[in-house]
Parts: C-alpha cells; structure tokens; sequence
C-alpha cells in the first residue's frame, strides 16, 4: 500500500493526541509502615500481702466472739431485771422476813421462789443444794465466802438464807477491767445479778479479786468458804495452791472449806485433765491437805456414775452446756450433769 505525505502525518498526529488524553498514571510512593505498637510501660509488681499472723487472727476471733457474748448478756440481764416487778419484789421482801427453823428450811424456800432466774430450778435435781450446804454445815448465822459466784446459781440460794443474820461475800473479777478480757465480762454478769434486786443481794458484800494474783483480804472472819465447781480452773491457771492458801486464811479456826469439783478418772493427769473440767479426787485431797486443811469427811450426794468423762468438749459437752449444740444432744442429756466430789475440809483450831 502507497502511503502518501499527508497520510502519514495524519496518522502521527493521532497517535500524540491519543498519548495525550491517556496519560500514563503516576506512580505514588507506598503508604510508610505502620510504627510497631509501644511495649506498655513495665508496671510495678504488686507488693505481696503481708502473711496472715494466726494468732492475730485468733485474736480478733476471740473478741468479735466476746462482743457478741457481751450483748447477749445484756440483753438477758436486761430481761430478768424487767421481771422483778411490784409482785416479785413482793414476793422477795415476804421471803427475807420469814422465820425458818433451820438452814436447810430456809433452803427449801428459797428454792421455791420466784425470784430464781428460769430455768435454774432445772438443776436442782443433779446439784442437791440442800443436800449439799447441809452436809459443809450452813447455818442462817453464818459468814459464806462463795468463791467464784459465776452466774448467781447458789448465790440467789445463799442470800436470803444468810440476810438475817448471817452474812455473805461474793468474789468477782472487776467489772470495769479491760474491754477485751472475758473477765470483765463476767464481773459485769455478777453485778447485774447482784443489782437487779436490792432487797436480795443489798447486804451482799462483793470482794473483787485478780485472776493472777488472787487476794481475799478478810482473814479469820469466814465459817464457811465454798468452791463450787471452780477448782479446774484454778489448776488450769496455775493458781490451785493461792485460792486454796486464800481459803485457809480466810477461815475462822474450826471453820469448813467446801468442795464440789467434777471428778476425773482416779489415774487421770490432773494438767491434762483439768482442760477438760475434770480433776483427780485423791490429787485434789493431797493438795488441800498440804496447804495445811484436814479432810473431815466426803459425801457421794453429787457422784453420777453414767459419767464417762471422755466427751469431745470436756465435761462442757453435758448439760447444762451442751457444747455440741443438737450434736447428740439426747446422748448427753440422758447422762446428765457431771459425777462430782463433794469434800469437807476444816482448818484445825489453834
């Protein structure tokens, strides 16, 4: 094919118009790399708790339970003080003035009064109260010291016997001592008995004593010291021999220092078992003797033979504790209160 001048210009020119309106696309610089993500900046390690101290632990246990004890008593005291109204109060002034015959005549009408605190009458089957002060020789005219009054079961017994003409002394640990003693907790629970009738507990002398350094101070004024179920603890204190030393000066001579105090296993480890309660008759014996008493007589008016002695929380586990709760509960209420002796010791007349 012939192609002319003209032609090959026209061809040229299209082409350069076409190069023209189809620009070759320009090439863009790629988008720069993200930046790697900053490492988080090293936190500091969090400081270890301290480790629990079991005894601090122990320790805040035991006052949140003290706490709780301490309402408790109060709203109960709170209670038994709201019934002694116009009639009961009656009823007590009729009871201090009656005329009895005899300590034991007394006892029984105390027994019977209204004025006891509800539910203490219970125990009176297990604990011959009659039985008992009558065998240790009370007598309406004679001077008691009741070591360890606890919750005022034998002292609402004692006081109308001995508001004539005898007299009565009480010991109690402070109640005004620290707040977090259990001590003082039971010092208040005696004086809110004491205090919730005047007229019973009024002449009352109440003699307040360290737990660790026991001191009496009424030497040679008392007929009759008692320790009702006391002397465990008094071992498990490490003070049997100062309460014991306490009671024999306290004594007239001739005067009777009465024991009642659950009775081990005769071959039991009185260090042992006194955390349960209970503690040997014949070691019990020994002791007494060597602070200088003599043993006059025993009597088996408290002794219970279905006491095995071998419980879970010591003699606590039987009534009237029941420290298991529910826990075999018709178990141990068939069994009853502790076997317990009952001694009569005098201090020999000069």
């Amino acid at each position: 094919m012939h192609i002319t001048s003209r032609t090959l210009l026209f061809v040229l020119t299209g082409a350069l118009a076409a190069c023209a309106s189809n620009p070759p696309p320009v090439e863009t610089a790629p988008p720069p790399a993200p930046a790697p993500a900053a490492e988080p900046a090293a936190q500091p390690e969090a400081a270890a708790p301290p480790p629990v101290d079991p005894a601090e632990e122990k320790k805040k246990a035991e006052l949140a339970k003290l706490a709780e004890d301490t309402k408790a008593m109060e709203a109960k005291a709170d209670q038994e003080a709201a019934r002694f109204d116009d009639a009961l109060k009656a009823e007590v002034k009729a009871l201090l003035a009656a005329n009895h015959p005899s300590a034991g005549a007394a006892l029984r009408a105390a027994l019977k009064s209204k004025h006891r605190v509800p539910g203490n009458a219970e125990r009176d089957a297990a604990r011959h109260p009659v039985e008992t002060l009558e065998f240790f020789g009370l007598k309406p005219t004679s001077t008691v010291v009741e070591l360890g009054a606890g919750e005022g079961w034998y002292t609402e017994l004692l006081a109308p016997v001995l508001a004539k003409k005898g007299k009565l002394i009480v010991t109690s640990f402070d109640p005004n001592g620290p707040a977090d003693s259990r001590n003082t907790l039971y010092g208040k629970r005696l004086k809110r008995t004491l205090d919730k009738s005047p007229d019973l507990f009024g002449k009352v002398d109440v003699v307040v004593i360290d737990r660790d350094n026991p001191k009496l101070g009424i030497d040679g004024k008392a007929d009759l010291v008692l320790a009702i179920r006391e002397a465990h603890g008094w071992h498990r204190n490490g003070k049997f021999d100062t309460y014991v030393a306490e009671a024999f000066k306290a004594l007239k001579p001739g005067g009777v220092f009465g024991i009642v105090q659950h009775r081990a296993k005769p071959d039991a480890n009185p260090d042992e078992s006194a955390k349960q309660g209970y503690l040997p008759e014949a070691w019990v014996i020994q002791k007494v003797e060597s602070a200088g008493f003599k043993l006059a007589t025993k009597s088996e008016v408290n002794a219970n033979p279905k006491d095995t002695k071998d419980y879970p929380e010591g003699v606590w586990t039987l009534p009237p504790n029941f420290r298991l709760g529910d826990k075999d509960r018709a178990r141990y209420a068939a069994i009853g209160e502790s076997d317990r002796m009952t001694l009569k010791f005098v201090k020999p007349a000069r």
